[in-house]
């Protein structure tokens, strides 16, 4: 696949600056995930606690310790969630009693995990080059262990649709039937960082280690309508070309090619995917992004700002969650990024 390298258009540049919850953690902030309806926000960190906090009430609902570093987090639904250890394993926690049970053993560090409702599915991906999926319904038994010949980065989870990032690759599965890909892109010249597919799988955008960010439709007819790259910052530090990893990239939901990208240097930027256009940019954080996340109607996006010991002179602020309300305005500038008009 040849992509189009683009320099985006920008927008206006606004100053958001979110709500931060009011929450101490003790070490760096590996994921935050909405849960799949309600505002309850899930938190995994490698200060060994997932946590669950409730926007609404503005509490902390739970505290869950555990005796390794948490690596990942995700919902199975409202009230059971997962999360990936240090020590290689999966687990289920009831969000209600605190309790938890191992699911399995991914064999090495698992780096990610995802759902699926529609095939009750957990999916791990790691360092081990495999993707490996548990069947919920048949006592947690391993229904299929891929290997995918590099070490796992990234994975994202839509309906039966698996986009997985590793080395520089995508690659694209039905969930359904992971003997086979139904698609390999090899997009990117430096190592996939993460990938996030669209609201609808058409799609996915996808982040390296070099500030380079790809977006690619799977639908081969609009394939040159969609498939492009451009850099989140493009302008050089000192003349100098320097490398910043984009952390993490999410879908608005209800608002049709509207993302944001997190990246080590502690922004945050929202970008419309049919106008090729930044729409704004989020103000600066203390800290690297670690980890995105929008609400299921896409009115809160939750930004976790902490170290990711990625880079020897990065920042070490004590880590932070901040909320960000996608109001009216914002909602009308995606909007318009959509092409009912333009922006000056």
């Amino acid at each position: 696949m040849i992509y189009n390298h683009l320099h985006f258009r920008l927008g206006p540049q606004i100053a958001m600056e979110g709500d931060r919850l009011k929450i101490e953690i003790r070490d760096g902030i590996s994921k935050v995930r909405f849960a799949p309806k309600s505002n309850n926000l899930l938190i995994s960190s490698w200060d060994s606690n997932l946590r669950l906090f409730d926007l609404d009430t503005s509490k902390l609902r739970s505290e869950i310790p555990l005796e390794v570093g948490l690596l990942g987090c995700c919902f199975q639904d409202e009230s059971t969630a997962f999360s990936i250890g240090s020590d290689c394993c999966l687990r289920s926690h009831d969000l209600n009693s605190g309790i938890h049970e191992t699911v399995g053993n991914h064999d090495d560090l698992a780096t990610c995990v995802e759902y699926s409702e529609e095939t009750c599915q957990a999916v791990t991906g790691g360092l081990n080059k495999r993707i490996t999926s548990w069947d919920m319904r048949m006592g947690k038994s391993v229904v299929h262990s891929v290997h995918v010949g590099v070490e796992v980065e990234s994975i994202s989870l839509r309906g039966c649709h698996l986009a997985v990032g590793t080395g520089t690759s995508v690659i694209i599965y039905d969930l359904r039937n992971l003997n086979e890909p139904l698609e390999m892109q090899f997009s990117m010249e430096y190592s996939v960082s993460c990938v996030g597919l669209f609201p609808d799988s058409k799609g996915y955008a996808v982040g390296s280690v070099d500030g380079l960010v790809a977006v690619q439709c799977l639908d081969l007819s609009d394939a040159n309508d969609m498939s492009y790259m451009f850099r989140c910052q493009p302008k050089s530090r000192d003349g100098k070309r320097h490398l910043v990893s984009v952390n993490d990239v999410v879908f608005n939901p209800s608002h049709y090619g509207s993302f944001v990208t997190g990246d080590n240097e502690g922004y945050a930027i929202m970008w419309s995917a049919q106008s090729r256009k930044r729409l704004f940019q989020f103000t600066k954080y203390p800290n690297s992004v670690s980890s995105l996340s929008y609400n299921s109607s896409g009115q809160f996006l939750a930004v976790a700002s902490s170290y990711t010991h990625q880079e020897a002179n990065e920042r070490e602020e004590p880590p932070q969650i901040f909320i960000h309300e996608m109001n009216e305005k914002v909602m009308d500038m995606g909007s318009v990024a959509r092409g009912t008009s333009s922006l000056k």
